[in-house]
């Protein structure tokens, strides 16, 4: 099985990041508690907050990046695709660099070097190859990747992603949501956590 996944807020949790360095800048105040969503929500209604809001989020994808972690479970699925002889490729909507970031850090490289620092890429580890990691500048981009690699699941945080008209159509969809609910006629499955996410693909192959 060849499975596809999606990188940022699906492999990579930023979400204290972002609450962090927007409270370091001033942005939110210091007992403001809350997921990069409700971080990204109040800051879009400050003055020029959606400007704010991009600056932030180059800086969380570029030098913040070191202090984001994996999501519980992204390990074990990890693994249990390794022992079962499953594909997994990484394709990710990500541009090279950040919109308003002075040290123009690449984001490609950055998150590159996140995953070698948490073991992505050895024996030790989860065993990806780097080759097997694929960034793409715009979301267009992206769906056709997944549809040249010839991915048989893809797991994306993103609604309107696997929504999409021009997703590929013989591609298995799994939104990775803690919060969604099923309604109406999806074209996608819902994960709550990676474990769920784990039962279905590799316990409930279709």
């Amino acid at each position: 099985m060849r499975i596809g996944l999606d990188f940022d807020n699906t492999i990579i949790r930023y979400d204290s990041v972002f609450r962090n360095v927007a409270q370091q800048r001033g942005l939110l105040p210091m007992d403001f508690m809350g997921s990069k969503q409700q971080v990204r929500d109040a800051i879009r209604l400050l003055p020029e907050g959606e400007l704010k809001w991009q600056v932030l989020q180059g800086n969380v994808y570029g030098t913040g990046i070191r202090a984001a972690t994996p999501f519980a479970g992204v390990g074990d699925f990890l693994r249990r695709a390794r022992s079962s002889g499953d594909t997994v490729l990484v394709v990710s909507h990500k541009t090279e660099f950040g919109h308003f970031d002075p040290d123009r850090v690449n984001l490609r490289q950055a998150a590159m070097q996140w995953m070698r620092e948490q073991g992505f890429f050895t024996v030790q580890g989860f065993g990806l190859l780097p080759s097997n990691i694929h960034f793409a500048s715009s979301r267009s981009e992206k769906l056709s990747r997944i549809g040249e690699l010839a991915c048989d699941v893809f797991v994306d945080d993103l609604a309107e992603v696997l929504a999409d008209p021009a997703f590929p159509g013989s591609v298995r969809r799994i939104l990775f949501s803690e919060h969604a609910d099923r309604a109406g006629d999806l074209p996608y499955e819902i994960g709550r956590d990676w474990a769920a996410i784990e039962e279905m693909v590799f316990f409930d192959r279709r």
